[in-house]
């Protein structure tokens, strides 16, 4: 009789043992490895908050596996080019989102299947085309400087060319969003469509030069500088400036009077994927109130759904409501990259 117990016992155990790690739903036991999975290519920055915040909710919402593949905008465009069938979504800064597109690596989108777009103010809805993925997420580019050391409140775009400020600032290099930014500002600062009078975008430029600022290809660089008082003003984004007053508390934001350009973080499917509905329905949360004010609250990406509500306190060094969203202007990426190699070897 003990004997027979015993192997009950056993064959007990081994069941219960077997049975880990899987979960019950509608009746049935569904084993971890089992579970549909969506592979998302995504930013590194911020990655433990991404998960909490949009990652592990949509996993125990839809009992789906989500793997993430990290890295830069340009590492995981190249990764893409070489092999799309390992990647679902990918999330991409907006003028890397449409070389992505132009190398025909995008996956047209079916919007009825995605119906927070609507939700979205309109610039944001389909930033890089009606057949293209939506903007989840955006900080504006700005300027911020040392009110300790430059005593004239900066409050333009042409500040920069000041010549009290020689060799104080620091600014990105062409290569980076910020450095396209800067051309369009120096068209604006010249008087001129950069689509219709290059050369005197660049004589803007010269004199800009000629006021020795540095430039940078890492934010991180120019950060340290400004922190250790190597530079008195520097351009920067919306998301980097509360880490900035961290180690400057004098540090003042500015988002210039003539108004300023948004980075927009977008969100695409691959072609080709496999998983294009639950692709469709990832998307979707990732314009949902619900995600969108978690990654606000989080001062990870300013909101694009415009049903996102927060207090003053909660809005502060974001780019939130109808007026701020008014004062962005758009950028026709399709034209920057095209033009970027004869702007570099200018």
């Amino acid at each position: 009789m003990k004997k027979k117990t015993s192997l009950i016992l056993l064959a007990s155990l081994i069941l219960t043992l077997g049975l880990s790690g899987c979960q019950s739903k509608g009746g049935q036991v569904i084993n971890d490895k089992n579970k549909e999975t969506l592979v998302v290519s995504m930013f590194e920055f911020n990655e433990e908050l991404f998960k909490k915040n949009v990652i592990k909710p949509f996993e125990e919402k839809h009992n789906v596996k989500i793997v993430v593949e990290l890295g830069n905008n340009l590492k995981r465009l190249e990764k893409l080019k070489i092999d799309k069938s390992k990647v679902d979504v990918v999330l991409f800064t907006d003028y890397v989102a449409m070389q992505a597109i132009e190398e025909g690596l995008i996956e047209k989108m079916d919007r009825k299947n995605i119906p927070n777009i609507e939700n979205l103010y309109e610039m944001f809805k389909f930033p890089l085309g009606k057949d293209y993925g939506p903007s989840y997420g955006i900080a504006s580019y700005g300027l911020i400087y040392n009110s300790d050391k430059v005593k004239e409140p900066i409050t333009s775009w042409g500040d920069l060319w000041k010549p009290e400020l020689k060799g104080k600032v620091s600014l990105s290099d062409i290569s980076i969003s910020g450095g396209k930014f800067l051309l369009l500002i120096a068209a604006e600062q010249a008087g001129v469509d950069i689509k219709k009078d290059e050369d005197k975008v660049f004589e803007k430029i010269k004199e800009l030069t000629e006021n020795k600022p540095k430039f940078h290809v890492k934010a991180v660089e120019a950060i340290n500088q400004f922190s250790i008082g190597g530079t008195d003003v520097m351009d920067t984004y919306s998301f980097e400036v509360e880490t900035i007053k961290d180690n400057i508390p004098t540090a003042k934001w500015v988002q210039p009077e003539e108004g300023t350009y948004p980075l927009m973080e977008t969100i695409n499917i691959v072609k080709g994927t496999k998983n294009k509905k639950l692709a469709e329905k990832f998307i979707d949360w990732m314009l949902s109130e619900e995600v969108q004010k978690s990654l606000a609250l989080d001062k990870i990406n300013s909101p694009t759904n415009k049903n996102v509500n927060l207090t003053d306190k909660e809005s502060e060094n974001l780019v939130y409501g109808e007026e701020a969203i008014n004062n962005l202007k758009t950028v026709d990426w399709e034209y920057v990259n095209k033009s970027m190699k004869r702007w570099t070897e200018r």
